[in-house]
């Protein structure tokens, strides 16, 4: 369904408002008349007078000679019945009574209704209460303009509704005039107060992806709006810090990959060497692992890791050092595990785990002097250390080393994925990761996780 403009919208609402604003008012001034506060005392009873008119006015017949008289009708009869006291009487152009008017108000009024009055309220000498009965005013009748008087009439429910009929009746040229400026005005201050939306909206309109770094103006926007485009601004903000880290990410993976594809391609048109098979796997296996280590990166950017397992991280550890033993020894190193034989239970994804051990250890391996020794250990806490004794780490580079493709000197080896990558994943697994000196020389990378309580 097409949604409103806010302006119509709003101006709606206030017209609505208005309405029951008028509905509630007239409710509790006639409820305070009902208890003789006000200018003017009233009653139940005399929420009848509407009624009680219009019966008098449908009594009117004339004659066969023209002489215009109260018939009381079946209606008119019952009602009298209802209400004993209930008294009629109506007053022809020429102020004189109609045949058929009671005489008791005829005698009050005559002298009443020779001044032509708009309406009258009135009480007879007998009547005890503190608010006049009786009314009289000229009305329309089939028989011309005549004034018509009542008194005595009793209440019934549905006279609240011809009550609340007659007043908006009488009032309806004010109100159709109310209701026809406020929406004039309400529509003209809508309008303007929506100028600086209307601005915002703009800006808005012309940002795209060459442009996320412009923001919304705050200092136009209404007090009231001013959450709403706060937090557009923040939305452009992480999707513009996101949008410049994926095309960073791509520009650094196109530059990785060139590398190992023009030494390829430079082999293939080279003449073949004796060792040519064992290069071309070389090259490939470069490429395959640049690539598992981008999309590691792209998998974790996209936050798609389940983080409820249980996972024992004393064996995963314990197994990744197992596989990576063989790697250490054809390379001229050792890897040692230390650990207790205990279950240490973590809650998060077994995969992610194994990934970033997989990368501390690679680090660690490359890092690791010939004929040493690298160390992983594993405590009671949940915390693991991967322990190098290669240059270590400096302490001005222990941030950066963290970020996407980072290296130390241009030409190192490797894409500089492996620490970004354990870095992005410890952080899903709502862990830390830190680097500290060896003892004696080197780098010990620790990683904490939260342990699950048994």
């Amino acid at each position: 369904m097409k949604s409103l403009p806010l302006a119509p919208r709003v101006v709606g609402y206030l017209i609505l408002a208005q309405l029951f604003a008028f509905f509630c008012g007239w409710i509790i001034s006639t409820a305070l008349s009902m208890v003789g506060i006000g200018v003017f005392p009233s009653s139940w009873d005399s929420l009848a007078i509407s009624r009680a008119q219009r019966q008098a006015i449908a009594a009117l017949a004339a004659d066969g000679d023209g002489t215009v008289r109260i018939t009381p009708t079946q209606e008119l009869l019952t009602e009298i019945r209802r209400a004993p006291h209930m008294r009629v009487a109506v007053f022809d152009k020429f102020k004189q009574p109609l045949p058929g008017s009671d005489p008791v108000l005829v005698s009050i009024l005559t002298p009443v209704v020779g001044i032509s009055p708009t309406h009258v309220h009135f009480a007879l000498p007998e009547d005890d209460s503190f608010a006049p009965e009786g009314f009289m005013a000229p009305m329309q009748t089939p028989f011309g303009r005549l004034h018509v008087a009542v008194h005595g009439q009793k209440f019934r429910w549905d006279d609240l509704i011809d009550a609340w009929a007659f007043d908006i009746k009488v009032l309806a040229a004010y109100f159709a005039m109310a209701i026809v400026l406020s929406t004039a005005t309400a529509w003209f201050a809508v309008r303007n107060g929506l100028l600086p939306l209307r601005q915002v909206a703009h800006e808005a309109s012309l940002i795209e992806m060459d442009t996320l770094g412009n923001r919304l103006t705050l200092s136009v926007v209404p007090t009231e709006a001013m959450p709403l485009v706060g937090a557009i601004n923040q939305a452009l903000e992480r999707l513009d810090i996101g949008t410049r880290r994926q095309r960073l990410f791509t520009a650094n993976a196109a530059h990785e990959l060139r590398t190992p594809v023009a030494v390829l391609a430079a082999r293939l048109d080279a003449p073949r060497e004796p060792n040519f098979d064992n290069q071309l796997k070389r090259d490939v296996q470069r490429i395959s692992h640049i690539i598992q280590q981008l999309l590691a990166e792209a998998r974790a950017e996209e936050q798609s890791l389940p983080l409820d397992e249980i996972v024992d991280v004393a064996a995963s550890v314990r197994a990744m050092v197992d596989d990576a033993a063989l790697i250490a020894i054809r390379n001229n190193r050792e890897i040692e595990y230390l650990g207790p034989s205990s279950a240490v239970l973590v809650q998060g994804n077994k995969s992610a785990i194994e990934a970033i051990v997989a990368n501390l250890i690679d680090n660690a391996l490359h890092a690791e002097p010939d004929h040493g020794a690298v160390v992983v250990r594993v405590d009671e806490n949940a915390t693991i250390e991967v322990i190098d004794h290669g240059p270590g780490v400096a302490v001005e580079d222990r941030q950066s080393i963290f970020e996407p493709f980072w290296r130390k000197r241009e030409g190192a080896s490797g894409a500089g994925l492996g620490l970004a990558i354990a870095k992005e994943l410890v952080t899903k697994l709502k862990g830390k990761i830190w680097v500290e000196d060896t003892p004696g020389g080197g780098a010990t990378f620790k990683m904490s996780l939260p342990r699950v309580v048994e």
